[in-house]
């Protein structure tokens, strides 16, 4: 069980949550859900997921952060925008799953055993270093991190891709780095409150 303390400080997680949620384009429109199911029945991927995409905002807009970060659903969303496209409302819940998922990432609340949080980071730590994302060496990294005993069985495949000049061990970066660089630092500036 967790400590007041504990409780209080994941309150507060959920405010900044809703707030940030609230900031993204469209993201008040949270606020005008009408329940109506609309997202769940449009969702590929719904009969996979611990709640609808209805349940999500529901538990969202309600303040229960731990039900909304601690469910596979978040992590499940296929960004089809076919919730996006059918809402009557308006709601554009397949921005606002992608803000959940950025939000998770950087406080690190996710249920455990999902993935994509580590492919993530591994992405955007290439895209800083090379400008680009060499995709055997994405593979390599996150499953060196996410499942190494997944890059001993691809090892096999590795080795083709490198003798068939598919791959290389040392990718070049693109030119124009520095201000590719440039662009993401001011990205992320203006996402500091």
């Amino acid at each position: 069980m967790a400590s007041s303390k504990g409780l209080l400080a994941l309150k507060d997680i959920a405010q900044v949550f809703l707030q940030d949620v609230y900031k993204i384009p469209g993201g008040e429109k949270l606020k005008e859900c009408l329940q109506c199911g609309t997202c769940s029945g449009s969702c590929p991927t719904s009969d996979a997921m611990d709640y609808t995409p209805r349940e999500i905002v529901a538990a969202f807009r309600a303040g229960m952060l731990a039900r909304v970060l601690g469910s596979n659903t978040v992590w499940m969303c296929a960004s089809c925008y076919g919730c996006t496209v059918r809402c009557p409302a308006g709601i554009k819940l397949t921005d606002i799953m992608y803000e959940l998922k950025r939000l998770g990432i950087k406080y690190r609340i996710y249920p455990q055993g999902v993935s994509a949080p580590v492919l993530s980071r591994v992405f955007v730590s290439l895209v800083d270093r090379y400008g680009r994302n060499p995709e055997p060496i994405l593979l390599a990294r996150f499953l060196a991190q996410a499942n190494p005993l997944g890059l001993f069985r691809l090892f096999p495949l590795g080795l083709r891709f490198f003798s068939h000049r598919r791959s290389q061990l040392r990718p070049s970066k693109i030119k124009g780095l520095a201000q590719l660089r440039k662009i993401a630092e001011h990205a992320e500036q203006e996402e500091q409150p």
